[in-house]
């Protein structure tokens, strides 16, 4: 089936007309429902007429919020071309290998990082695009463009694309790697209604015409997934682009933000932070969190500064929807779900198996594996990721867990060797490449450890090569510099020894399961 996204944006165009819908604090940009569906068309039509981005090309976006959002899922599902979202605080050679891998027609790049990623692009044959005007110097320079002059006299007028919701691939987003080097997620425009339709299906939901969402994480993940419930409620969106607290605060209360979203590990300092009590946050109804689950004890003063507004996700990249849900009701302290994900939800069809791939009764931990209209089919130009992670519609998570009798999902464990750390995911494996490609390290282990803040931390284990020297603070710079801070080890323990299986492939488990003695779950 065939849809023409731009005629269902445009029934909220009429409907909510002069309401506003999206809000770029930082450049201070504002445009009404009637406007954001006029620019969005003036996009997509400057797209496949100045930049000649048609059905079968690729566009990347490499910014922050506020001009990532104005590429978004309401401008990608109009147009023919797909776009493909990277994460702007991964380092360069991750935004290098990404660019190979797409190989896009056109990047669309914040200025700030013209000059060390224009000649990259230029010699991998893209065009530029840069989201603000033309530096000095630089106006005649090749295959570059500046956004606001392309956008120069093009028509508002629809598209006039249909694309098919099931078969044409329009967005892209890049998830970690086990092997070193990311999966490239392929979305159609149907995992983006299933997106939005999830979002409403539950009883309690976070959003309705007069919510206003703040997104202080990035939107080319999951915070995006607000943009459509938000868009076809008549709410408004609001992005900010520096991920600061004390910056959040305000924003908070200048635009009378009432949803946001906000990792356990940021809430956590929310509560000291001084600017939490000096600006006016009583316009907040919902936080929602992922990632990990809330601390008892810091709920309870949560709960007490800012009200029972507390709403957990459990999702992926890989299904894009809430799996499961912990509602503001269920987040009692001293109950035993609020170790848990949350309640499983309606619109997906999650089921706990064996390692032979049959479904386990209630209680039994198993592998968690998700089956709706919001996962994807498999991953872009990955047949062997593909072949290993999805089987007859279902996405093998990853995650060890189990469904109680209530229907609460728990996650006890993990099968790949990732850490989430303050809502970002690290790959155990990338890590111990960098931390081996010292010239001092002989091998090394890396594993996620409990930490009261972040919710794991990465640990690394080293081994140090007969006769050389090497520090702590030096391994942790070193891995700092080719993979960028939040990869990074907090801390380096040098052990003689890591144990090893008989082949000699280091036992990583083995590592972890002596830092997680004692707690009932092995991942935060």
């Amino acid at each position: 089936m065939e849809i023409n996204f731009a005629h269902l944006m445009e029934h909220t165009a009429v409907r909510w007309a002069d309401r506003e819908a999206l809000v770029n604090i930082e450049r201070n940009r504002r445009y009404s429902y009637r406007e954001l569906h006029a620019l969005t068309n003036r996009i997509v039509n400057m797209m496949r007429s100045k930049l000649a981005l048609h059905r079968g090309d690729t566009y990347l976006c490499i910014l922050e919020n506020d001009n990532l959002s104005l590429l978004h899922t309401w401008t990608a599902l109009k147009g023919e071309a797909a776009a493909a979202f990277t994460n702007l605080r991964d380092p360069f050679d991750d935004h290098r290998w990404q660019v190979d891998f797409m190989r896009p027609k056109v990047v669309f790049l914040e200025n700030d990082l013209l000059d060390r990623y224009y000649p990259m692009l230029r010699a991998l044959g893209a065009t530029v695009v840069c989201m603000d005007a033309l530096p000095p110097g630089m106006a005649q320079a090749e295959g570059l463009h500046a956004f606001w002059d392309l956008l120069e006299d093009e028509s508002e007028d629809d598209p006039g694309v249909e694309s098919d919701i099931h078969a044409s691939p329009l967005l892209y987003r890049f998830t970690g790697g086990t092997t070193g080097r990311s999966k490239c997620a392929a979305y159609t425009m149907d995992n983006w209604l299933a997106c939005r339709d999830a979002f409403f299906a539950e009883a309690e939901h976070a959003i309705d015409r007069d919510s206003r969402v703040l997104h202080m994480a990035p939107v080319s993940h999951g915070s995006g997934l607000y943009f459509l419930p938000t868009l076809f409620r008549g709410g408004c969106t609001i992005t900010q682009n520096l991920p600061d607290l004390k910056a959040w605060c305000a924003n908070v209360e200048a635009e009378k933000v009432t949803v946001a979203g906000l990792v356990p590990t940021v809430l956590y300092r929310l509560l000291d932070l001084p600017e939490a009590s000096r600006h006016d946050l009583s316009s907040l109804q919902t936080i929602y969190y992922g990632a990990a689950p809330i601390s008892p004890s810091k709920l309870e003063r949560l709960q007490a500064r800012f009200g029972s507004i507390f709403l957990q996700i459990y999702g992926s990249t890989e299904c894009l929807q809430p799996v499961a849900l912990l509602p503001k009701s269920d987040h009692i302290a001293g109950a035993g779900h609020l170790a848990s994900a949350g309640r499983l939800a309606t619109t997906a069809e999650v089921i706990v198996v064996d390692s032979g791939g049959q479904r386990l009764p209630a209680g039994m931990t198993g592998e968690v594996w998700i089956r709706s209209r919001a996962t994807i089919s498999g991953y872009f130009r990955n047949p062997e990721g593909t072949a290993a992670e999805f089987y007859n519609g279902f996405w093998k998570s990853g995650d060890l867990g189990y469904v109680d009798e209530r229907g609460f999902l728990y996650i006890v464990d993990r099968k790949k060797d990732m850490i989430i750390t303050g809502g970002f995911n690290v790959y155990a494996i990338e890590v111990e490449a960098a931390l081996n490609a010292h010239p001092a390290v002989s091998n090394s282990t890396v594993i996620g450890i409990p930490h009261e803040e972040w919710g794991e931390a990465v640990h690394a284990e080293v081994m140090v090569k007969a006769g050389e020297q090497v520090s702590a603070e030096s391994l942790i710079d070193h891995v700092k510099r080719l993979l960028g801070g939040y990869k990074a080890p907090k801390t380096v323990a040098f052990v003689d020894a890591l144990p090893v299986s008989a082949v000699g492939k280091v036992l990583r488990r083995q590592v972890r399961d002596k830092y997680w003695a004692g707690h009932t779950r092995k991942v935060s």
